[in-house]
């Protein structure tokens, strides 16, 4: 038999119930699913608070992958697809909700999802995904003002990240902690493009450097390219991040330390989740943004 092969890349798959909430007293009950193109989740939302979500891995096929978030959220609950009142769909693969009502850009969906989550003092939102990366202003509302976008490149993306956790063999979740574990910050690797600096990661492991100083020198280059990108939009307070490499702490110190500005701790702007310490997960902003959203249009007659 086969040894299964180690995906070091992937994020663990999640899934949470509010055990605060009954559905069935719900009025309106609005559904967000944000189809990326590394990972997928999806929100439920009983007037407009948080019941439950699914986060998993992005498969092939985005309408699947949407089926599939949409049944994990939902497992171990009564509710079913025909209890939703509204779906709004964002994220990469956005138009192929089967059952979504809605498309929104995920650049709406996060700013309204980070607004949500950490409050409407939060002025600048980084959005760090999949396959790209997002710089956006928002008012205290959640609606944009500005963004500004990376280039399509796997560098200063999630993907880029994951490339390296598997190359290195490293879990893609120990990345960032390992990356302190180092005597002296390293240079950033110098090349930009990942082929080119997964190829200058194995001159440094050849010529004796340990893993944690070749991801110390990744996350160096990774997030200086953010800075980069931040600089453009004059980062205003307070400072929030959005996205599965908010969770890598090695990307995240850099850029702050570049920033100079502390980012939004990563814990909810609502006490009363905080206090009954409800589970707080980057990466579902996006899909909290898009429920909340078809609250709003469910409640305007879906106008």
């Amino acid at each position: 038999m086969a040894e299964e092969k180690n995906e070091f890349w992937r994020w663990p798959e999640s899934r949470w119930t509010n055990p605060e909430i009954d559905w069935k007293k719900g009025k309106y009950i609005t559904a967000g699913i944000d189809v990326g193109s590394v990972s997928t989740q999806g929100v439920i939302m009983v007037d407009g608070e948080l019941y439950c979500y699914g986060n998993m891995r992005t498969g092939s096929n985005s309408p699947h992958s949407a089926i599939n978030v949409f049944n994990k959220a939902v497992e171990g609950t009564s509710l079913t697809l025909k209890d939703i009142h509204y779906t709004v769909g964002t994220g990469y693969g956005r138009v192929n909700v089967p059952f979504g009502n809605r498309a929104i850009t995920e650049i709406a969906c996060h700013a309204r999802g980070a607004n949500w989550m950490y409050g409407p003092a939060v002025k600048t939102i980084l959005d760090m995904g999949g396959q790209d990366c997002k710089a956006i202003k928002v008012d205290e509302k959640g609606k944009v003002n500005a963004f500004l976008m990376n280039d399509k490149c796997a560098a200063g993306t999630g993907r880029g990240m994951e490339v390296f956790a598997d190359f290195l063999g490293v879990p893609i979740q120990d990345v960032g902690d390992m990356s302190f574990k180092v005597v002296e910050e390293p240079p950033p690797v110098s090349s930009t493009c990942v082929v080119f600096a997964k190829s200058e990661a194995a001159s440094l492991l050849r010529a004796g450097w340990p893993k944690e100083k070749v991801l110390a020198a990744y996350c160096s280059a990774m997030a200086h390219r953010v800075f980069s990108l931040l600089e453009k939009v004059n980062v205003e307070k307070e400072f929030a991040i959005t996205g599965g490499i908010a969770k890598n702490q090695g990307v995240v110190k850099r850029i702050t330390k570049e920033l100079g500005i502390e980012a939004c701790d990563t814990k909810w702007y609502n006490k009363v989740y905080a206090e009954n310490g409800f589970p707080f997960d980057t990466q579902i902003a996006g899909a909290i943004g898009a429920a909340l959203i078809g609250k709003a249009l469910v409640e305007k007659g879906g106008k």
